[in-house]
């Protein structure tokens, strides 16, 4: 499956390939402002082929988010650490291009992904980590459906830093 289009006319996910590398660096290279202090995204070939082999492991999918029409690549979204069996899980990721945040299409491609995630992949939770100060993320997320759960001290460590996360989980049987 090299490409999705779900449901949004909009966008549709694109499995990434060796050869978006250079695109997809000069994109999140412009974006380094409107992604920190949230996470750091791939900004050089090594860092792009590591993205690239991670997404190799049986648990892990990632996808390009792209407009319709010109392919324009609008933003990332990944489903991470896929657990199956009693707990049909994931966590969520995500990040836009600077250009095209706050237009929406990144609501329609997580839109795609949570399609696939509680469709041909069959979880029944997803989970999103958010720093409690990523306001833009938790209204994303909260569009969505997903309620918060709770809050974690020091979860995950963030450009060299352990960082406080918020836990918002959206169930299959909730949509």
């Amino acid at each position: 499956m090299a490409e999705l289009a779900i449901s949004p006319e909009r966008v549709f996910l694109a499995r990434p390939r060796c050869e978006d590398g250079v695109e997809f660096i000069e994109a999140m290279r412009d974006s380094r402002g409107l992604h920190h202090p949230w996470l750091t995204a791939p900004s050089d070939m090594p860092a792009w082929r590591r993205y690239l082999k991670r997404l190799e492991r049986s648990n892990e999918e990632g996808f390009l988010v792209r407009r319709q029409g010109d392919r324009t690549l609008l933003g990332v979204v990944n489903l991470n650490v896929i657990t199956f069996e009693a707990l049909c899980s994931a966590y969520l990721s995500y990040y836009a291009v600077r250009q095209h945040a706050c237009k929406g299409y990144m609501k329609e491609g997580l839109q795609c992904l949570i399609s696939l995630a509680f469709g041909e992949l069959g979880l029944h939770r997803l989970e999103a980590n958010i720093q409690p100060g990523n306001e833009r993320s938790i209204r994303l997320v909260e569009s969505l459906g997903f309620e918060c759960e709770g809050y974690s001290p020091r979860f995950l460590m963030i450009n060299g830093k352990w960082r406080d996360h918020e836990r918002w989980a959206l169930l299959a049987d909730s949509e």
